[in-house]
């Protein structure tokens, strides 16, 4: 669908019909893929049998189970004569496997401890067990998986008092009135860069630009219908009254507009305490401090941060990737990236079915 434009530099999104494909985390994803292999081994073989019992062949079932399909027409078989109990391990022979559930139970202790954990140091703090490093990696792996930290911030002591202080001002609002959640980002003419999936053959390289330049997006989601309001310019109190003009504009028939924004300062600037004293319409109201991850528009900003990833153009090419990532959302995909429901700035019962968004 067409972009509403309101004047230069900022932009009213009305957005296409939605899409949905698995995107989770890449360690999630492997996790599942060993549970399949491990656990869920018995679950795994049912599904053979039922998707062989739908008329597939053992090739294609291989080819969506990610096996061979000689392990398919092999548990099949097993099914066709001896029925589901088929299907369950058989007692094997051979020696017990090293090291066993009790090393496992320890490595498990050992990692729920904060620490860089590699195998050297794992193996020495487990006081150097008798068992080769591709058996204690295998011991590992049955119970971690190799990753990054993830920072959090350190929160504001007085977090749950100001998000109450934010469900009450909202449950008093009159009706029909708009509540946004806004924020701003920073992207750079110098790419971000993320891990993907790339040939054995070469590394892929991505050029620096040289000369770097920034652009500040704001933006502001509605919290139950995923609108989505931006501009680009500069992070500066002038381009924040802006993007408040634009809302005022974006919805004209609200009798209220309240805005959830951070402790930002731009956002207590005297301007912008002139500009809400002239527009009795609009009300700023102040998330707790250190709380990113309250404001739902953080994870739009990640989307659109991969979205541009590992990507060398122009500065126009950039300022035009930004418009088409916005562009081509629809409202309830916007709602499902930034997932407001999450939030606990919403009071009981202002919610919406958001589960049709995708």
């Amino acid at each position: 669908m067409p972009t509403t434009s309101i004047p230069a530099g900022e932009v009213v999104i009305s957005m296409r019909p939605v899409s949905v494909s698995a995107n989770g985390p890449a360690g999630e994803i492997e996790q599942l893929e060993a549970d399949l292999r491990g656990r869920w081994r018995q679950a795994t073989r049912a599904v053979m049998v039922l998707l062989s019992a739908h008329g597939l062949p053992a090739t294609q079932v291989a080819a969506l189970l990610d096996c061979h399909p000689a392990t398919v027409r092999r548990w099949i078989g097993r099914f066709n004569a001896e029925g589901t109990a088929g299907l369950a391990d058989r007692p094997r022979c051979g020696r017990p496997a090293l090291g066993g559930r009790r090393l496992t139970r320890r490595i498990a202790v050992l990692l729920a401890r904060p620490g860089p954990w590699t195998l050297p140091r794992i193996r020495r703090y487990l006081g150097w067990p008798q068992v080769s490093m591709r058996t204690l990696y295998r011991r590992v792996r049955l119970v971690a998986i190799w990753r990054r930290p993830k920072l959090t911030a350190r929160g504001d002591p007085d977090h749950d008092h100001m998000v109450a202080q934010i469900v009450a001002r909202l449950t008093g609002l009159p009706r029909r009135s708009v509540v946004l959640a806004e924020d701003e980002t920073h992207l750079n003419l110098l790419p971000h860069v993320r891990a993907s999936w790339t040939l054995r053959t070469a590394r892929p390289q991505v050029p620096t630009p040289g000369t770097n330049r920034q652009v500040t997006v704001f933006g502001a989601v509605e919290v139950t219908t995923g609108r989505w309001v931006y501009r680009l310019g500069r992070r500066c109190a002038a381009d924040f009254i802006a993007l408040l003009d634009q809302l005022l504009r974006a919805f004209p028939a609200a009798p209220a507009i309240a805005v959830i924004c951070d402790n930002d300062s731009i956002h207590h600037a005297r301007t912008v305490t002139a500009y809400l004293e002239k527009h009795p319409r609009l009300e700023l109201l102040y998330g707790a401090r250190y709380s990113p991850h309250d404001n739902p528009v953080e994870r739009i900003w990640a989307a659109l941060k991969n979205y541009v990833a590992n990507t060398a153009v122009t500065w126009p090419g950039r300022l035009r990737q930004i418009h088409s990532f916005f562009r081509a959302r629809s409202p309830d995909q916007m709602l499902d990236t930034a997932a407001p429901w999450t939030s606990p700035w919403l009071p009981p019962g202002y919610e919406q079915n958001y589960w049709n968004a995708a």
